[in-house]
């Protein structure tokens, strides 16, 4: 027992230390007054006070005691104490009373007399009391053996007394019946008395057991007072104050701290150092023995008759016989009591053997040298090994090496743990079946007489079930590689283990480019193929000890440990050799149903850094990626800070442009469109400018950028809203122009997803224009140079709608882009419109001359309209002109107006144009109008 434990016992169990000084006083105060009584207490008269108001001074103090006691209480055992504060009041009255003859009136007590009355009316509460107390029985037989038990105890000890001396006393007393009576009835009730506490001294209860036996003690010493007193050779020689006094004090004294000093809660005793190895149950073969130990003390008085030469007495043979009858009742009882137990055992027996035998778990017993002692029939279809062969060997060769210290150390704890509170313990290992195989084995284990014993059971399926549920759960199904929470929880281990501060460790982000392209032409079928080709390639190309995911879509991710090397840059160049050899392992031609597929790989690096968290490192790892891609794709970029600045600058922007969009500080201008033979304003072109809170309006130069970057994220939400008021401002002020007599197209830039946009409702340029009711031909949507990822079937079908509405389509940013000679021959477009590029480089560069010169004469043959963006010198006027451009805008003419300047301008309707020759080629101001007939815009075959 540990200190702690040992401390606590001390504190808890009444009877140690802190009982110890009530006992002391206790045997004081009995020892005091057994001399004073041995002594005669100096004085007659001493000795009569002491005898008679003593005695009864220490009956009220049990009485008083026990009923204090039981007050409080309402357990099963507080009628009892009551009944015993009643004896004890009984007896106070009694000695009372005897005393008030002796002592006060100095008379002789008469008999019978009041005090015999309250002597008589003690045993009766003692009795019951006793009942009260005993471990009631729980069926009827065992109520019958309690009472046959109480009669032979009874019947034996009336057999002996009447034997000895109450034949003889009967028969002096026999003239006179109130004297024989009283003279018979105080030791006939003691006689019951004694039989009570023998019959029910086997048959205390578990609860406060000490009390219980000190009131049994208490109430026996009374009893054997009595008898002493009522025996022939005191009872004539009996005076008050003498040494039988003593007994009855003590005996009261005894009953009066049985409740209190003696109380001691089961839960309180001591918990035994070791085990307890199981003895003999002497209480209960005491109880055993009693029905044969009455019959003997009754033989023993009949005997004494035939010895001394008597004659038997009725009252001894009628008592033997009921003695001799209650005997064999009670082992008729018993007899059958027993059957009835056997029986029943063996059914339990029958029913626990069929259900181990026929469990599918396997029941076994080990001794505590490990050695199996018992194994059950299940073992053979378990463990694939007769029970007999396992039986005798030691359980610790059964056990997987790896696992037996991890349940060796369980085994200690359990055994070392209360059984009270840990009844049973858990065992999972592998064990070790008839085949050599490893079985995943689950055992409830419990105590058993030193040893243990095994519930088990093949939990093998189970376990493999829980492997693969937790492979599916950190693996993409499609390539079986790690997964988001596996490469994250990696990435964290690479961060936090031996490895920790290791700059060499690096994360790649990849991203296949054009692989949605390949969903679309090829199917999702063969998309998966190539994913499934591009993680095997992924996988074959990283070391052993680096990870390989997926983290989603076309999105995979490589982990690449360090070597603890201090060399960075040595250490960086490795891991870009890497990056770069799975950029062209990726990139190469994958074979898909026949057919080879390309798709390139952008990657970005990261390295990891002192104190970085999983989260960040991934992070960097993703801009660096995406920086890949925006520079011109297939190829490999590194994480630098600048990349996290540009991006909270970006976001910065963007919350700036969502607040600026809802607080109204976009203000819409036009920029003429003019024609470069006549200087009439043919069309206006609509821009947003943002108007800041110094009232500066900026160019779109810069927002247009981060509206765009953010078209492909969730910003684009934001965006598309500008977009959709650009359009509404320039659709309604071209409608206020036009009642006002300014008929003139206004165009409005659109890029093409924005125009195929699925939050965009179906119809709604169809509606605006209702609404405001602009005439055919008065909008031109300029669509941006086509982005290659989207569709140039919904795109024709969507631009061939508006144009039956008399939406007119110019196709805007030729020379910047790589998709113009594809949009020409697949779209419906009634304007070509250059870009500024070619626009600014037109006079001093010959390549970009021819260039420009060549896109017009394709413009022309195709029967298009041309509009050159960035017009800003007269020189750029004229050589444009004299390639065959007919529309343009920029400062050579005008900037950006508002509404009311705009207004002034088409008043005045045209501006000055360098040279002011009208050439044949070019023709009128405004656009020609065109009806909606797609066949009218003839696209030569390719």
């Amino acid at each position: 027992m540990s200190a702690p434990s040992a401390l606590l016992a001390r504190q808890t169990v009444p009877g140690g230390g802190s009982g110890l000084l009530p006992r002391l006083l206790l045997a004081a105060v009995c020892g005091g007054y057994g001399v004073g009584a041995a002594f005669g207490w100096g004085y007659p008269e001493v000795a009569l006070i002491m005898g008679d108001f003593g005695l009864s001074a220490a009956a009220l103090i049990a009485a008083v005691s026990c009923l204090f006691y039981a007050r409080p209480g309402k357990g099963r055992f507080r009628p009892a104490w009551l009944l015993f504060a009643l004896s004890s009041a009984m007896a106070s009255g009694g000695n009372a009373v005897w005393g008030w003859y002796e002592v006060v009136l100095h008379r002789e007590v008469p008999s019978p007399s009041i005090a015999d009355l309250f002597f008589l009316c003690f045993a009766p509460p003692a009795i019951v009391g006793l009942l009260v107390l005993a471990k009631r029985p729980v069926t009827r037989a065992g109520w019958v053996c309690l009472a046959l038990d109480a009669w032979l105890i009874g019947g034996s000890l009336l057999t002996l007394s009447w034997s000895l001396a109450l034949a003889h006393t009967a028969h002096v007393q026999g003239e006179s019946v109130a004297p024989a009576a009283l003279a018979l009835a105080y030791p006939l009730l003691d006689i019951v008395l004694v039989s009570m506490v023998l019959a029910l001294h086997f048959r205390r209860p578990a609860a406060n057991r000490s009390a219980v036996n000190t009131a049994i003690a208490a109430l026996a010493l009374t009893v054997l007072c009595d008898a002493l007193f009522t025996s022939q050779l005191l009872q004539d020689t009996y005076r008050s104050g003498q040494l039988l006094d003593a007994g009855w004090f003590a005996g009261s004294l005894l009953l009066a701290y049985a409740p209190w000093g003696a109380h001691r809660p089961v839960e309180a005793t001591r918990t035994p150092r070791g085990p307890r190895h199981p003895s003999r149950p002497v209480a209960g073969s005491l109880a055993a023995l009693t029905p044969y130990l009455a019959a003997a003390v009754c033989t023993l008085g009949i005997l004494y008759n035939v010895i001394e030469g008597r004659r038997v007495d009725r009252v001894v043979v009628l008592t033997g016989c009921t003695v001799v009858l209650a005997l064999v009742v009670r082992q008729g009882i018993m007899l059958l009591d027993n059957i009835a137990l056997t029986h029943e055992l063996a059914q339990k027996e029958n029913h626990f053997r069929s259900l181990v035998q026929g469990s599918s778990d396997v029941i076994m017993i080990a001794a505590p040298t490990g050695i199996l002692r018992y194994v059950s029939p299940a073992a053979s279809g378990v463990y694939g090994r007769e029970a007999e062969e396992l039986i005798g060997s030691e359980l610790a060769c059964l056990i997987h090496p790896e696992d037996l210290g991890r349940v060796v150390r369980e085994v200690r704890r359990f055994l070392a743990a209360p059984p009270a509170q840990e009844p049973t313990t858990r065992i999972e290992c592998r064990f070790k079946s008839g085949t050599g195989d490893w079985l995943n084995v689950e055992s409830t284990v419990n105590r058993h007489q030193g040893g243990l014993i095994f519930n088990s059971r093949d939990v093998t399926e189970r376990v493999r079930l829980q492997a693969q549920l937790q492979h599916n759960a950190e693996h993409d199904p499609l390539t079986d590689l790690p997964n988001r929470a596996l490469f994250t929880e990696r990435v964290r281990q690479a961060l936090t283990g031996r490895r920790a501060g290791d700059s060499g460790t690096a994360v790649l982000f990849i991203d296949l480019d054009g692989f949605k392209g390949v969903n679309d032409r090829l199917g999702h079928q063969a998309g998966d193929e190539l994913l499934i080709q591009a993680a095997r390639r992924l996988q074959d190309s990283v070391r052993s000890g680096d990870t390989a995911a997926r983290l989603g879509g076309d999105e995979f991710a490589a982990l690449i440990v360090g070597d603890g090397s201090r060399d960075a840059s040595a250490r960086e160049y490795q891991v870009q050799e890497i990056a770069d050899r799975l950029r062209l392992t990726l990139s190469q031609p994958y074979r898909i149903d026949g057919s080879e597929v390309r798709v390139a790989a952008s990657i970005g690096v990261a390295f990891a850094e002192p104190g970085i968290t999983p989260t960040d490192l991934m992070r960097n790892a993703d801009l660096a990626m995406y920086r890949a891609k925006a520079a011109g794709k297939d190829r490999v970029e590194l994480y630098a800070p600048q990349m996290q600045a540009e991006v909270v600058r970006r976001s910065e922007l963007a919350a700036r442009l969502r607040s600026a969009l809802h607080e109204g500080e976009f203000a819409l201008l036009h920029q003429p469109v003019v024609s470069l033979a006549t200087g009439r304003v043919a069309a206006v072109a609509a821009q947003a400018r943002w108007r800041s809170a110094q009232g500066i309006l900026f160019t779109p130069a810069e927002f247009l950028r981060v509206a765009d970057a953010a078209a492909e994220t969730q910003e684009g939400i934001r965006t598309a809203e500008l977009g959709r008021w650009l359009l509404e401002e320039a659709v309604e002020q071209a409608a206020e122009r036009g009642r006002l007599g300014h008929r003139v197209p206004v165009s409005v830039r659109l890029s093409a997803p924005r125009l195929l946009d699925k939050s965009l409702p179906l119809g709604s340029i169809e509606a605006l224009l209702t609404r405001h009711g602009l005439p055919s031909g008065a909008l031109i949507i300029e669509l941006a140079d086509s982005d290659p990822r989207i569709s140039f079937d919904d795109l024709e079908q969507r631009l061939v709608a508006l144009r039956r509405l008399g939406v007119r389509i110019a196709l805007d940013g030729i020379g910047s882009g790589y998709a113009a000679i594809n949009a020409l021959r697949r779209l419906p477009v009634d304007v070509l419109k250059l870009d500024r590029g070619l626009v600014e480089g037109v006079v001093e560069s010959a390549r970009l001359h021819k260039i420009t010169a060549g896109l017009l004469r394709i413009a022309c043959d195709l029967g298009m309209q041309s509009v050159a963006d960035g017009v800003d010198v007269p020189e750029q006027v004229l050589a444009l002109r004299a390639m065959g451009c007919t529309h343009g805008q920029g400062m050579a003419f005008s900037g950006a107006l508002d509404e009311y300047r705009l207004r002034r301008a088409l008043v005045r309707g045209e501006f000055p144009v360098p040279g002011g020759i009208a050439l044949p080629a070019l023709t009128g101001g405004a656009f020609p109008a065109r009806n909606g007939s797609n066949s009218e815009t003839r696209v030569p075959p390719t």
